[in-house]
């Protein structure tokens, strides 16, 4: 054919013709950018985040008090011990039995250290059917959770013995290993179910083996070459098992669409009767160059998450940045290698019902998905009833959302009542409010047993119980030799943490002013989990607008850059706000009104887990950014090749139906994997997330943006004349409608 040298530009279609013409050399520098990056990784190790010095504002202050002063705080255990009936109570012999044999039970293990009896220490309820066990766990506090099986075998060895008491066990290192043992392998379940999902659903896709193979090995090796990545980077920006779960998320699904997208576009040009070459080409300054648009705005949206100024949220977006990076990467030079090696042997391994099916479906330009063309045909003749209908329903989706309520989820909203530990945790609240979750005053004077500071240590102590912020006991532990000293405050609230952030305000504001704040030279930062949680909430809250103002302004000139079209860039982002919004809208209806709540297994929970919106933002208006420059490319390229505007938006959106809709199905398939788990921020973030994306796929991509491209008519390709000296970053669509339509000529443009 006479189509084989077909001239285009760009930097998509440069790295697939180099790619093409040194095929080996392409795949061997991607085994070896793998297998380095992850042997490096491995080698360097991984830095992960410090919790306590996550945040600013108060509770990073304390945290590195404590770090400076060298103090090594414990992990703390508390058992609990309560009377099953009410006359059971604490002066009982067969009560002060009990607390022997758990002093005696857990002191033997070896395990742990400063054993206190609750008849020392005052640790008993006002009722006297509860008291406190209280001890410390041997070692760093970061690996008690692998030490403290053998105490909590020890403690229901007594439990055993007592069959009229509740002998429970409760602290960071048993609550840890519970989580561990419940939700850990969850979690890797759902992670490597993710892999025979996607496949599955590409194997349907093409029905052929090779062909469903490539996308989900190039996104494999994309996220293990992040893996390796991640470790470098800690160094300079600390990871966590978060931030690797977010990445491989984001990973599988971005990793899966890139190639999805260029080997379609590869095997439509060639069933159209392009030679390989030309129609490797055509793929590369195609949807090559779709690929890069979108996948520089997906690391622009990610690279949001870095303003939030939180440790969580920077290691989650970097994370994110680079595995897009590397599988954008990967797909403009790798997949183009491979796609020229294997040649026809891409059709290998054909599934004969699947490839039979898919050899005798039509494969000329204006053919495609039956239900999106009758879709088309709907929304194109009535383009302006099914944008009021479309963006209504949206709209009406994302009503709820209006009145979303964030909380840091409690443990029995996080995990369900049905788990001991919870069980444990609301007992010992219930008996001892705020005990299990206590503020923590550090202290630091330069001299910590002056007379001035011990007395305002003791007004300290007595107000916050007097001022009604808690019922007590508030203990004080003094560090002399580092001139520090630790006061523990349980707050009245308990686990309610709207009332638990109160007692600290009063505590913050009012107590602390009053006693600690009259002494020069004294600092007295409040910490601890409520605290924390408060904290995390303002600083997150904080960073709101500068995030989205990031995302959305970058988002919007990359737009502009690539399509050269203002009405383009405004539309793009219109519509994934909508899309956004209606997704916050799904997730306040199920999460926090209930309304159907039961079908994902979310009764109770009544509240948003706080990062989320903001994650779900980022997150979601970088990849619904796949499915529109994917489809926005192809309806632009089918109006430069000469096609009317409502003809090439016809052609655009049922030529790419097919590849939207598996793309789709894979990610809401992945997404919907989380959304499975027992945990409800990983629920929520999962069902969000799928919701979203089908959404994106559907009411978005099939009905809105071709209706409202409609509505606009020429008015879609406006470009002010003061706009026309940006840089140009279009592909050169019209020497390509020349190899399909010789007739055409090179020289046409679309009018501004």
């Amino acid at each position: 054919m006479g189509n084989r040298d077909v001239p285009v530009r760009g930097l998509a279609a440069r790295a697939g013709g180099w790619s093409a013409r040194h095929r080996w050399a392409a795949v061997g520098i991607w085994v070896l950018f793998v297998v380095l990056a992850m042997g490096l990784g491995s080698a360097a190790g991984r830095v992960d985040v410090d919790e306590n010095n996550q945040l600013k504002g108060e509770t990073h202050t304390a945290a590195q008090i404590i770090d400076d002063a060298g103090i090594k705080e414990p992990a703390g255990e508390t058992v609990l011990i309560q009377g099953k009936d009410t006359g059971v109570t604490a002066t009982g012999a067969e009560f002060r039995a009990a607390v022997a044999d758990v002093v005696k039970a857990v002191e033997g293990t070896g395990k742990v250290t400063a054993v206190t009896s609750p008849y020392d220490t005052h640790t008993i309820s006002r009722d006297g059917r509860s008291a406190l066990v209280q001890f410390d766990m041997r070692g760093d506090a970061k690996t008690a959770v692998d030490r403290v099986e053998p105490v909590l075998n020890a403690v229901a060895g007594v439990q055993k013995a007592h069959g009229s008491l509740r002998i429970e066990e409760i602290g960071g290192a048993s609550m840890q290993k519970q989580y561990k043992d419940a939700f850990g392998d969850d979690f890797k379940q759902a992670e490597y179910s993710a892999v025979p999902v996607a496949l599955g659903i590409l194997l349907i896709a093409f029905g052929a083996l090779v062909a469903a193979l490539l996308p989900v090995a190039l996104a494999i090796t994309a996220i293990m070459a992040t893996m390796g990545l991640m470790g470098l980077v800690s160094h300079l920006q600390a990871m966590s098992d978060t931030a690797n779960s977010v990445m491989l998320l984001v990973g599988m699904a971005v990793g899966v669409d890139y190639c999805l997208f260029y080997l379609r576009r590869e095997r439509e040009e060639r069933q159209a009767g392009k030679d390989p070459g030309t129609a490797l080409r055509i793929a590369a300054a195609t949807s090559g160059r779709a690929v890069i648009v979108s996948g520089v705005t997906v690391c622009v949206a990610m690279a949001g998450m870095l303003f939030t100024g939180l440790a969580q949220f920077e290691a989650m977006g970097l994370a994110s940045l680079m595995v897009v990076a590397v599988a954008m990467a990967g797909s403009v030079t790798v997949l183009p290698a491979l796609l020229s090696l294997l040649g026809e042997r891409v059709e290998k391994g054909r599934i004969p019902f699947l490839s039979r099916r898919n050899r005798n479906r039509k494969r000329a330009e204006d053919e495609g998905s039956r239900v999106w063309t009758a879709v088309l045909r709907v929304v194109l003749a009535r383009p302006l009833v099914s944008v009021v209908v479309a963006a209504g329903a949206l709209l009406a989706v994302a009503a709820p959302a209006l009145g979303m309520k964030t909380q840091q989820l409690t443990l029995d909203q996080e995990f369900g009542k049905s788990l001991p530990i919870v069980q444990t945790y609301n007992r010992v609240n219930d008996a001892f409010p705020g005990g299990s979750e206590p503020a923590q005053v550090v202290v630091k004077a330069k001299d910590i047993n002056a007379p001035e500071v011990r007395q305002a240590l003791a007004d300290f102590k007595q107000e916050a119980v007097s001022s009604g912020a808690s019922r007590g006991p508030v203990d004080i532990r003094l560090h002399a030799a580092q001139n520090v000293a630790l006061v523990s405050v349980p707050l009245v609230g308990g686990s309610d943490m709207d009332r638990a952030v109160k007692s600290l305000d009063k505590l913050r504001d009012e107590v602390r002013p009053a006693t600690l704040g009259k002494v020069s030279g004294v600092q007295a930062p409040i910490t601890g989990q409520v605290a924390g949680n408060h904290d995390f909430n303002d600083q997150l809250l904080g960073s709101v607008v500068p995030v989205f103002a990031f995302v959305i302004v970058f988002a919007f000139l990359l737009m502009l850059l690539s399509f050269r079209s203002l009405t383009v860039a405004i539309t793009s982002i219109v519509l994934n706000l909508l899309s956004v919004g209606a997704a916050y809208g799904i997730l306040v209806a199920v999460f926090q009104h209930g309304w159907g709540a039961s079908l994902v297994g979310a009764e109770g929970v009544g509240a948003i887990v706080t990062w989320l919106p903001l994650f779900l933002f980022v997150i979601l208006f970088g990849l619904s950014m796949d499915y529109h420059v994917f489809v926005v490319s192809r309806i632009r390229e089918a109006r430069m090749n000469g096609r009317t505007t409502k003809d090439a938006i016809r052609h655009g959106v049922v030529t790419t139906a097919g590849v939207v809709t598996s793309a789709a199905v894979i990610m809401v398939a992945v997404f919907a994997i989380f959304g499975t788990l027992s945990m409800q921020s990983m629920k929520q973030m999962g069902v969000g997330l799928a919701a979203a994306v089908l959404i994106d796929a559907t009411v978005i991509r099939g009905v809105l943006l071709p209706a409202v491209m409609a509505l606009l008519g020429e008015r879609n390709w406006y470009l002010p004349t003061w706009l026309r000296r940006l840089p140009d970053l279009t592909h050169d669509e019209a020497p390509l409608a020349a190899a399909v339509r010789p007739g055409r000529e090179e020289s046409e443009r679309l009018p501004v």
